[in-house]
């Protein structure tokens, strides 16, 4: 019964055979109307036979073997009419499994549908469409309004807006200034702008989702395993009450009725729903689950550990305080020294003139600079020399040194791990600026529901140094702090946490990887974090935001209890309808409608996991 193609005419033959039946039946043709009944079950006999077969070859002994043998029965002792109502109700729920199944996947098929297939490119003051996969770092695109951008790069001028809901679930557009940083994957909700590739599109965020995706589309969760192991354990109890049903009545009809009310079962069709419906709302909600074995794992999770840079802080520096030794203002000391650099590709000098540029400060350009890499810069601006850099290296551009250590010691202190900038005009000290990696805002709210969702013990691991490990958690409730790890280390406190039970890891550098694929359960901060963490993982958020673990567990646990909720109640069902049959209180007719209405309820309810 898995080719899908032939599904239409395993449902339409008998209902056609049915209905022509009853037709004859009303005509007084009762003899041809049985004849009609049995011909119209043969076809969906044969393909459940066929199916039984590679199942078998596979080592799977399901519930296909009761269908079979309860049209079988009914054909053999003269009950045509349920015969063929049995054939029409198990090709139907095939069928409605598959619907089903359809429905829950189609936030994940969304995202595969969206991939883009071809892109315009700027070549010599010309345009021209291109495959997707010949777009190369530092090409400039054009992108259209309502296209979904191909790869990631940064916006070359102007105001995009651009609609993340595929990607994050965020129902609002987002807006990116120049420079900004686009995603792969975004639609662009307003007017068409240019993009510079900043790599490849085969390389490109989305196209790493759509693997991943793919890959979530073929795994088998645990649970659905088990649901298997237990489908033979449930036919083993079907033959059994079955066979005592003939034992003691010596009633074919009871019999073949107990084996009706048993096909097919809601334990095979109930699971795979649940879980396809699980993985299709976390994808809703900007998490990125790889398969049904991560995602039912996650639900049983009793230990995190998170690393700090990247995760727990937003990962990248920026401006916390500016302290003036001179008249300047902020802003013009800020001015000043993102000007200067400009011409320095340092991360601390561009972040400086992001945070100028994102408080519309005017730059000039610099002249005659020199630069020693990793102690600091120096140049003129308008006619101006002026220096930035490190303590050590603004105290040597200072016509009185002294200046330095005397306010060194006024000014205030930073945190520690915070990155101190200072400046220098005219041989003069003019102040310093502190840059900072700052605590993601909520995260002392967010341990608390973890706690709420009984996440037992919440550890800090970490590379950096222990004394600003402790600074940044500080109050906050961790139950431990690993610091100065390397990323072996790290792996070892994954797998030392697991006493309590499985554990989620929370990282996005390349030194998390490794111990991402230790924990149970590996979770990647794919907005920003590498391609290896995400590879690693077994589950990536698509936002950048530490906050999407919370209701990626509600998921798995919400999903994993409807899951088994639904097996349970079908299993129930089906047995005493089985127990009724037995003792003559149900035809095989009235078992096989009985069991179709078993089905359609609990494949609801399943579905109930995308809500």
């Amino acid at each position: 019964m898995s080719d899908v193609s032939i599904r239409p005419f395993l449902i339409g033959f008998p209902a056609a055979g049915l209905v022509l039946g009853f037709v004859l039946c009303v005509s007084g043709s009762e003899p041809w109307a049985d004849l009609i009944w049995a011909i119209s079950t043969l076809p969906v006999l044969l393909a459940l036979l066929v199916e039984i077969v590679r199942s078998m070859s596979r080592g799977d002994f399901g519930l296909d073997i009761v269908a079979a043998l309860s049209m079988t029965a009914a054909l053999a002792i003269g009950q045509e009419l349920a015969a063929v109502v049995v054939a029409l109700m198990y090709a139907g729920g095939q069928y409605l499994e598959d619907f089903a199944e359809g429905h829950a996947r189609r936030e994940m098929t969304a995202l595969l549908s969206r991939a883009p297939r071809t892109a315009m490119r700027y070549r010599d003051l010309q345009l021209e469409e291109i495959d997707v996969d010949q777009i190369a770092a530092d090409d400039r695109l054009l992108i259209r309004q309502g296209e979904v951008v191909p790869a990631d790069g940064t916006l070359w001028s102007g105001l995009a807006v651009l609609d993340l809901s595929a990607l994050t679930g965020e129902s609002l557009p987002v807006q990116r200034k120049a420079g900004g940083a686009v995603l792969s994957g975004a639609t662009n909700a307003g007017e068409a702008f240019d993009l510079v590739a900043s790599r490849s599109s085969e390389q490109s965020t989305y196209a790493g989702i759509v693997r991943l995706v793919e890959a979530a589309q073929h795994s088998k969760a645990p649970m659905v395993r088990l649901a298997d192991r237990y489908a033979f354990v449930f036919l083993v109890a079907t033959l059994a009450i079955a066979g005592i049903t003939w034992f003691w009545t010596q009633d074919p009809v009871r019999m073949v009725a107990v084996l009706v009310v048993a096909t097919p079962c809601p334990l095979i069709l109930a699971v795979p729903v649940a879980i396809v419906a699980g993985l299709s709302r976390a994808a809703h909600q900007g998490i990125l689950i790889k398969g049904g074995k991560a995602l039912e794992t996650m639900a049983r999770i009793r230990s995190l550990v998170v690393d700090k840079t990247g995760t727990l802080t937003g990962g990248k520096a920026r401006v916390v305080a500016i302290h003036a030794a001179s008249t300047l203002t902020d802003d013009e000391m800020l001015g000043i020294a993102a000007s200067l650099d400009q011409a320095s590709k340092h991360a601390i000098a561009q972040t400086l003139v992001g945070e100028a540029r994102a408080r519309g400060l005017p730059l000039a350009i610099p002249t005659e600079v020199t630069e020693i890499p990793g102690e600091g810069i120096r140049g003129k601006l308008h006619d101006r020399t002026v220096a930035v850099g490190g303590r050590r290296y603004i105290k040597s551009q200072l016509v009185e040194p002294g200046q330095a250590a005397s306010f060194d010691i006024s000014a205030p202190q930073h945190a520690p791990g915070a990155v101190v900038v200072w400046l220098a005009c005219e041989g003069k000290l003019a102040g310093r600026i502190v840059l900072a990696d700052e605590l993601r805002a909520g995260i002392e709210e967010l341990l608390a529901r973890l706690r709420a969702l009984d996440v037992e013990r919440i550890v800090l691991a970490t590379g950096d140094r222990r004394d600003v490990a402790d600074a940044v958690v500080a109050g906050l409730g961790f139950d431990a702090v690993r610091a100065e790890l390397t990323p072996d280390q790290k792996v070892m406190v994954v797998l030392s946490e697991r006493k309590l039970g499985p554990v989620m890891m929370v990282g996005d550098g390349v030194n998390d990887a490794p111990a991402l694929a230790a924990a149970d359960v590996g979770v990647a901060m794919g907005a920003k974090g590498t391609a290896a963490s995400a590879e690693a993982a077994d589950a990536v958020l698509l936002v950048d935001a530490l906050d999407r673990i919370v209701p990626a567990i509600e998921i798995a646990r919400r999903t994993r209890f409807i899951a088994l909720e639904s097996v349970y109640a079908g299993i129930g069902l089906s047995t005493l309808g089985m127990i009724a049959a037995a003792f003559g209180y149900l035809t095989p007719v009235e078992g096989a409608v009985l069991q179709e209405a078993i089905d359609v309820a609990v494949i609801l309810n399943a579905l109930r996991a995308l809500r």
